[in-house]
């Protein structure tokens, strides 16, 4: 039996989309439209301001924070840590995306810098991982999210496998980058972290995949995403949804 039902994921789904959260990206310039068009298509409501002098309005005001390092200047990164400290000081939760820091050992060590900050989701692909540490002892507490063919999800001895999605997601650029942003939505209406990347990966993936069967090519692909995103149906998440789960020592 899996931690979560499908059901529970689709509730996630149903209030991003009910609830209209407020996210405020701190990403990168490949990364900002199909980020902001990703999060409208489910349903939640995008900013893109990095200006200094507005990150504090802009962070109060959001349900939930992404701090991608993408496109790692010296705006963002003042940005960037000032978002992640009012977050953590207002109980909002932030999403990591450590973006290339495999690298750049400057950037790596500017990640590391932000766990101090307790972000409630680290998302990144295998080699950033492995740059960053797979559990680094700064943010234990932190729901990591491993994305790739198969979505590697965990937290302590909990972890998650979704694997849905489609070979046309390689083939788009910030695809990666703008389902972390759809992870952070998911948390701004759903407390347990590990149910919202859950649900996120889930919704992104078998949206893809969807997207996927009827796409003629990647830019075909990146319209049919936006809009499996907005009409996916319960029973499409559901038939399609490939989740499992384990903890430590049980199974494989």
């Amino acid at each position: 039996m899996t931690q979560f039902t499908t059901a529970q994921l689709w509730q996630v789904i149903q209030r991003v989309r009910s609830d209209g959260p407020r996210v405020h990206c701190l990403t990168n310039t490949v990364a900002q439209e199909l980020t902001a068009n990703v999060l409208l298509a489910a349903g939640a409501v995008p900013s893109m301001t990095i200006a200094p002098s507005e990150i504090a309005g802009f962070t109060a005001s959001a349900n939930a924070v992404l701090v991608n390092l993408g496109t790692l200047d010296e705006t963002r990164r003042e940005s960037m840590v000032l978002a992640a400290e009012q977050a953590k000081t207002a109980g909002k939760p932030w999403v990591l995306d450590p973006v290339f820091i495999h690298r750049s050992p400057q950037r790596a060590n500017f990640a590391r810098e932000l766990l101090a900050y307790g972000p409630h989701v680290v998302r990144a692909n295998r080699d950033e991982f492995q740059a960053l540490g797979k559990a680094p002892a700064a943010s234990p507490r932190s729901v990591y999210f491993e994305s790739g063919a198969v979505d590697e999800i965990w937290q302590g001895d909990w972890h998650g496998r979704v694997a849905n999605g489609s070979p046309l997601m390689t083939r788009m650029t910030a695809a990666g980058c703008a389902m972390t942003a759809l992870v952070a939505a998911c948390c701004a209406v759903e407390e347990d972290a590990r149910c919202a990347v859950t649900a996120a990966a889930g919704w992104f993936a078998v949206a893809g995949e969807l997207a996927g069967e009827g796409a003629g090519g990647p830019g075909s692909f990146k319209a049919a995403l936006l809009d499996r995103l907005y009409d996916l149906k319960a029973d499409h998440f559901a038939a399609k949804l490939r989740y499992t789960d384990t903890m430590t020592g049980e199974g494989t």
